[in-house]
């Protein structure tokens, strides 16, 4: 049974539409990446499965049930997401703000359980980040607040996880590191990891799922065999690509491309 999935989704603002009778499934326990241009509807649709806005049609259906009829907190259950630019965490050290992640969970006046801090000590340590439990957030480098963001998604102890582009402004070196994090996650924890990537060779290496958005509709969904060919990345991005292979990975992999001419589109 799949779990997550959506059917004729349309999600725009005001008169626009962004995404347009988009129907697509998520893979349970796998990494999906989605990839598509500038403006083609990536976190537009992140945001309507994860109910962070509304959609105008179509349903987001998770474990047989629309999304738009769930409650919240039990919602925050199921699902995390961590967005393109998380909120400031001015003032707060790296344990108070993982412990935000425990919220779904609180009830009266919101104390922490015992439950709660040892989900908190386990997502900092899983994280590689218990060492800064005590340590501003402003204080951490990218890579580590990035990591400590992800801590908190792991804490809300949700069993689906969404990224918008997690490896932004980030060195290569602190790229791969994220993206490693997240694949031990699924591969340890079968967690489901569903992000957006703008770099196509690591949306090819580290995903078990693409799909490909232009205009707000999915051109082409299934591995990376499937996404990353030739016509596909001509039709998503308007370039000319060579594909090859990764020689780490043997998995597909943009090794050069030209932007194609008017005439040749």
């Amino acid at each position: 049974m799949t779990r997550l999935y959506t059917t004729n989704l349309d999600v725009g603002y005001d008169e626009r539409r962004i995404v347009k009778g988009l129907s697509t499934t998520i893979p349970d326990k796998k990494i999906t990446t989605i990839i598509g241009a500038n403006g083609c509807g990536k976190s537009t649709l992140l945001k309507a499965i994860t109910r962070i806005i509304p959609h105008q049609s179509g349903n987001v259906v998770l474990d047989g049930e629309t999304i738009s009829k769930e409650n919240t907190k039990q919602l925050a259950k199921k699902m995390a997401i961590l967005p393109q630019t998380p909120e400031s965490a001015n003032g707060l050290s790296v344990g108070e703000l993982v412990s935000y992640g425990r919220f779904p969970y609180q009830k009266g006046f919101g104390r922490l359980t015992k439950r709660d801090y040892e989900m908190i000590d386990w997502a900092l340590e899983v994280t590689g980040t218990k060492e800064f439990k005590y340590r501003p957030v402003d204080a951490l480098s990218g890579g580590q607040r990035q990591r400590v963001w992800i801590a908190m998604a792991l804490a809300q102890e949700t069993e689906i996880i969404f990224l918008d582009e997690p490896t932004t402004y980030l060195d290569m070196a602190h790229q791969l590191e994220i993206l490693e994090l997240l694949q031990q996650l699924n591969i340890h924890e079968e967690r489901t990891i569903v992000m957006v990537l703008h770099d196509l060779n690591q949306a090819a290496r580290f995903a078990d799922y693409i799909i490909a958005l232009k205009d707000g509709e999915v051109v082409k969904a299934g591995d990376c065999e499937e996404v990353i060919q030739h016509d596909v990345l001509k039709r998503v991005f308007h370039i000319d690509a060579e594909i090859g292979r990764d020689p780490r990975t043997g998995k597909p992999m943009c090794v050069s491309y030209n932007l194609l001419k008017e005439n040749q589109q």
